[in-house]
C-alpha cells in the first residue's frame, strides 16, 4: 500500500488564517499630533486598498494632545497585502506604534 500524496487537512494553507478574505480590517495607527499624519496615513492606505475612503478615518487624540490615534478600515484581500501593509505603516518616519 502506498501512502495518500494528499496532506492532512490540518496542513491546508487556506485554513492558517483566521480571517476571511476579502474582509474589512481596521488597523490603528498612533504617531505624534503634527499637520498631515492622518492625510499620510490615508495615502499609504490607499496603496494596499483602491477603495479605501479616507472618509472612515476615525481620529483619537491622547489626553495630552501630543498624540493621534488613527484608525483605517481597508479592504483585506490577503494575508501577503496585509502584512505589506503593516511593513510600510512601521516604517513610515510618522508612525510611532501599528495595532
Amino acid at each position: 500500500m502506498s501512502a495518500s500524496s494528499t496532506p492532512p487537512a490540518g496542513n491546508d494553507p487556506r485554513k492558517d488564517s483566521l480571517i476571511e478574505y476579502p474582509s474589512l480590517f481596521p488597523i490603528k495607527v498612533m504617531g505624534a499630533m503634527v499637520d498631515g499624519f492622518a492625510e499620510a496615513i490615508a495615502e499609504v492606505a490607499s496603496r494596499f486598498d483602491p477603495d479605501f475612503d479616507p472618509a472612515t478615518i476615525e481620529l483619537r487624540p491622547s489626553k495630552g494632545g501630543n498624540y493621534l490615534g488613527v484608525t483605517i478600515t481597508v479592504t483585506a484581500t490577503s494575508r501577503e497585502q496585509l502584512d505589506e501593509l503593516y511593513r510600510t505603516l512601521t516604517g513610515h518616519p510618522m508612525v510611532k506604534i501599528v495595532l
